[in-house]
């Protein structure tokens, strides 16, 4: 719940930057100058890559969490077996092992999105985040029966 809060507060923030943002460039577009219209139109493409961006990560975050919701009603979710440093860190070796388990799972059933979504996790809890949201990515692909691009 407090990660949901967090996305949801940081998007807040990022949408009133866009607006703020946005009204600064049709600002400089109104001036009617060379200039502040160069300025203006190139001012108004951030917020336009800022939206495309916040909507994109949204839409990655809700599919993620029905395939944690789905795999959770069937039972399959990862178990936490990691062992933790004194300060409640996650112990390396022990997020190494665990991947390594994930990933031969993986590799017996490379078309089950069920063993590509604990792979993420693996890949998470062993703070390997691009390769997380790979493999993610990748488990929302086959559970919607979309092309499979390559890790």
């Amino acid at each position: 719940m407090r990660a949901k809060l967090s996305y949801a507060v940081t998007a807040a923030v990022l949408v009133f930057y866009f607006v703020l943002v946005g009204s600064r460039g049709v600002m400089l577009i109104q001036s009617g100058t060379l200039i502040t219209v160069t300025f203006g139109v190139a001012v108004l493409i951030l917020p336009v890559i800022g939206v495309w961006f916040l909507w994109k990560n949204t839409q990655f975050v809700r599919r993620a969490n029905a395939l944690a919701a789905e795999l959770d009603a069937e039972g399959g979710l990862p178990v936490d077996e990691l062992q933790r440093t004194p300060g409640g860190r996650i112990d390396r070796d022990s997020a190494d092992e665990v991947f390594a388990k994930r990933k031969a799972e993986t590799e017996v059933a490379p078309d089950d999105w069920r063993t590509w979504f604990r792979l993420a996790v693996a890949y998470h809890d062993a703070r390997d985040t691009p390769r997380a949201r790979k493999a993610m990515q990748r488990a929302i692909a086959l559970h919607d029966g979309r092309p499979v691009q390559q890790l």
